[in-house]
């Protein structure tokens, strides 16, 4: 997990959120908190960097803080699980507003990292195919390469994928078993399933919408429910985990749930198990952030 040095939500309300990474304390959007007040006003106050949106898609970091001369472009983050070996983000700021790494999906990485170690218990020395769909900057790659998977990792962004690459590289996993792939994740997956392919998981976090590198248009609506039904039969024979993960307005456990279950098992009583991801902060108050599925 992040230690309480590496990453400390501080504080939530008004739709925002105050975070630490680090020495560094973020100001930024969090549409989740609007119903929220903030209850630590003064810990605002010592924000390094505030974030604005501009537009729907863009917006601008401001300093809140005097900033020193020679500001890193780039700074560490590391994740880490009781028996499986530490790895490194590097963190840097987006247009977007992020920094690369969502903390929540930390309960995921130890999850996959769980699984894997009883699978492979189970199966013997066979090492697991991971397919990691969506797959960001790479956490729940680097979580199942350290548990010793064979990770395919997939994202529509060239650059998003580098970013991955860079923090496989940090992590001391350059030689690990690590496909790195930027492609549309329907396409990538229908193409598997011609070529005769099998995974025996599958990880997906995919976004509300989105663009694939040829300008494939992805509708969470409209895509997910034929994508997970392409990853059911892409680890039908060796079936060892399943996780997804959703941020989409409107899609809350049971709903979320119950895609997985259907397209998985046709239908909702399959054993899998749907939550809400959140954050807490050191006094217990929790900000909701998004929810995840989970098989077993």
């Amino acid at each position: 997990m992040f230690s309480d040095t590496e990453y400390e939500l501080l504080d939530f309300g008004d739709s925002r959120k105050l975070e630490r990474f680090g020495e560094l304390i973020l100001d930024r959007p969090s549409p989740s908190a609007e119903k929220s007040r903030p209850v630590n006003p003064a810990a605002w106050s010592e924000a390094t960097l505030r974030y604005e949106r501009t537009s729907r898609t863009a917006g601008k970091w401001s300093p809140k803080k005097a900033m020193p001369k020679s500001w890193p472009k780039s700074w560490p983050l590391s994740f880490a699980a009781k028996q499986f070996s530490p790895f490194q983000f590097e963190l840097r700021l987006t247009d977007f507003g992020h920094v690369g790494v969502f903390p929540e999906q930390a309960s995921n990485w130890s999850w996959i990292q769980k699984q894997i170690a009883r699978s492979e218990r189970i199966s013997g020395d066979r090492q697991l195919k991971v397919l990691n769909l969506f797959a960001y900057t790479g956490g729940a790659t680097m979580a199942a390469a350290a548990a010793g998977a064979a990770v395919t990792h997939i994202d529509a962004a060239k650059n998003v994928v580098s970013w991955a690459r860079k923090n496989a590289e940090l992590s001391g996993m350059s030689e690990s078993p690590i496909r790195w792939i930027t492609e549309d994740a329907q396409m990538f997956v229908e193409r598997e399933l011609k070529r005769g392919n099998q995974y025996d998981a599958v990880v997906l976090d995919p976004p509300s919408y989105g663009h694939g590198p040829k300008g494939e248009v992805w509708k969470m609506s409209q895509h997910i429910l034929p994508l997970l039904r392409a990853c059911a039969e892409l680890t039908e024979e060796s079936r060892a985990f399943v996780l997804f993960s959703c941020h989409s307005p409107g899609y809350g456990p049971a709903e979320v749930e119950a895609l997985l279950a259907d397209a998985f098992f046709g239908h909702c009583q399959a054993g899998a198990r749907a939550s809400k991801l959140s954050l807490a902060t050191k006094s217990g108050r929790t900000l909701s952030s998004g929810v995840v599925a989970r098989w077993p």
